[in-house]
């Protein structure tokens, strides 16, 4: 037995066959072609590129109710394959450079992921992987080969292992015969894994040459909760990770059979529980899994998804979907929190030193009006068709709230002098994410109907961290005292004040967290929707009077190791952890 390790994408546990996809590499064959040969070459590049579009706006057509709520994934890939960066410059290279029409997007393609790799941040990093995999469809295309794979006519149940998956893999594939996904490629925002999630099967994400060390009907394990692929495993190993998945099994019906109970403490506690959600493809995963609305919609992905701004009515459409698909219930829409490492190419031409702490979310907002008028009056629209929040992020003072509010209510004033219908009492709030926000949260909470707690920003800016610098990541501490006695701060004087105070940061969904939380008095939690089922079970087997006391007993230690040993006994002592149940048979894991 050997064991790799990658990224828990979707938790889980899947024994079974290994089915390797075929991932050999098409190689781009270089020919230099004569001038006269440019027409020509490049109609056969725009030929391959319009076959791609008809096969995938034909899948399209032909997915089945149950997963039409992922087509967007397959028209994003749609309208890649007209990116200047791709389709544009490919012709431009074929014309200029006078070299054939693979060789020519090789070489685009090239200079597109040069750009993509200075990025920091790993989610936007992650979509250059959506444009490879439509460049590979014109690849295979260009070579004569068919565009798609098709895992919709599997004979038997199996485990997909892939160097990459496209959305058009993964929407084709038979959801009653593939058992798990594996890929060397991929995050945890990657398109394989949001839509494993969706759908409820494990998967394991940037597992090294993995299919190189797999064979087709190699018998094989997925561990999704710790990231872990089992190769050849022996006969005991596989009757423990048996047991494993029978009691997740267990555990996932009861959990999802109870998630749309309400999250109320035994003593009558209630709190709300919504999901964050950066695609429209998760709504319906945020519905099944009993949230109560979603907390906050990140808006990057729409713009990053673009080589161009989006247009009013773009979004008003984008933002308008959400509010019809997840009402009765509300939607947060934070505007774009986007800048530095993240940049739209078509807004700024420079570079940043230190781009967390530059310009960036409502900073570029309020210098680029014509992007921030766009975003407002397409929320505004949109607020006539559910209910419909705004919150900005990166708010450091009362003077930018202001500003803020002055624009939104000139807005208003356009939309009603034009008939155009919108809520007028529309709610507002703040991130809090900038440690001075939490020292005048009196004097912001006039200004707002609501703040909601960043704390994966709130933690970085107070602690001096980089949560991307290998070097000092570990810093990154949660139940450090400093920030513990933050949020309770932020909270106490938002409640004195008469408003309501979420979390959206990924504290909200760590069950480990939640009695502070809870003891503490916030009004909403909003996490990934996966995290939702057991939080919400958590909160109806507290007593909030327990976690009173324990919040205030945590906020009068002095450093985290207390702390970290306080918070995991009370957990001991008062919830049941399944997840905890599947670690305490452990495996004896042989070295590689």
């Amino acid at each position: 037995m050997k064991i790799y390790r990658g990224t828990e994408a979707s938790p889980g546990i899947a024994i079974g066959p290994a089915f390797v996809l075929d991932m050999q590499k098409i190689e781009a064959v270089k020919r230099r072609i004569a001038p006269s040969e440019i027409p020509e070459e490049q109609e056969r590049f725009r030929n391959a590129v319009e076959s791609v579009e008809m096969e995938l706006a034909r899948l399209i057509d032909e997915l089945p109710p149950e997963l039409k709520e992922h087509d967007s994934m397959l028209r994003s890939h749609i309208m890649i394959l007209k990116d200047k960066m791709l389709y544009d410059a490919t012709l431009t290279n074929i014309q200029e450079r006078l070299i054939n029409a693979e060789w020519a997007m090789k070489k685009a393609l090239s200079n597109i992921k040069k750009v993509f790799s200075s990025i920091k941040d790993s989610y936007i990093r992650e979509r250059y992987q959506d444009i490879r995999q439509v460049a590979q469809k014109v690849f295979t295309v260009l070579a004569g080969s068919s565009s798609l794979r098709d895992l919709g006519n599997l004979e038997k149940p199996v485990i997909v292992v892939a160097r990459d998956l496209t959305p058009a893999d993964t929407i084709r594939m038979s959801t009653e015969k593939v058992m798990a996904l594996v890929t060397e490629l991929g995050s945890r925002t990657s398109h394989t894994a949001i839509l494993a999630r969706s759908i409820g099967i494990p998967a394991v994400v940037g597992v090294d040459n993995i299919t190189e060390h797999i064979l087709t009907e190699d018998p094989i394990i997925v561990d999704g909760f710790k990231g872990r692929i089992l190769v050849s495993p022996e006969e005991q190993t596989i009757e423990t990770y048996r047991r494993k998945q029978k009691k997740y099994l267990k555990y996932r019906i009861e959990v999802i059979h109870q998630s749309n109970l309400p999250a109320e403490t035994r003593d009558g506690y209630r709190l709300k529980i919504k999901a964050n959600i950066e695609l429209l493809e998760e709504i319906p995963t945020v519905i099944r899994h009993g949230a109560e609305g979603i907390g906050l919609f990140r808006t990057e992905y729409l713009f990053l998804a673009q080589k161009k701004l989006l247009t009013e009515e773009q979004l008003f459409q984008a933002y308008k979907t959400v509010a019809e698909r997840i009402h009765p219930y509300p939607v947060t829409i934070r505007t774009l929190d986007i800048g530095g490492d993240k940049f739209l190419s078509h807004l700024s031409k420079h570079n940043e030193q230190n781009p967390a702490l530059g310009l960036r979310a409502i900073r570029l907002c309020l210098q680029e009006t014509e992007l921030f008028r766009n975003q407002l009056r397409a929320i505004l629209r949109a607020s006539a068709f559910g209910e419909v929040n705004i919150i900005f992020p990166l708010i450091s003072g009362k003077a930018e709230i202001v500003q803020v509010k002055e624009f939104l209510e000139q807005l208003k004033d356009e939309l009603r002098s034009q008939g155009i219908p919108y809520n007028e009492n529309i709610r507002i709030g703040i991130m809090i994410e900038v440690p001075t926000t939490i020292m005048i949260a009196d004097i912001l909470a006039k200004e707002v109907d609501f703040f909601s707690i960043g704390t994966n920003d709130l933690i970085q800016y107070s602690l001096a961290i980089d949560r991307g610098n290998d070097a000092v990541n570990h810093l990154y501490e949660p139940l450090h005292p400093g920030i513990l006695r933050m949020i309770a701060s932020v909270t106490e004087d938002a409640h004195n004040s008469g408003i309501e105070v979420a979390m959206c940061g990924e504290m909200a969904g760590e069950p480990l967290y939640i009695p502070f939380l809870l003891g503490i008095g916030l009004d909403e939690l909003s996490m990934n929707v996966q995290a939702i089922p057991k939080i919400k079970r958590m909160v109806r087997e507290s007593y909030r009077e327990e976690c009173v006391r324990f919040a205030r007993n945590i906020l009068e230690l002095t450093s985290v190791p207390e702390i970290q040993e306080a918070a995991a006994e009370f957990f001991r002592q008062n919830y049941r952890d399944e997840i905890a149940i599947l670690d305490q048979e452990e495996v004896n894991e042989p070295q590689l």
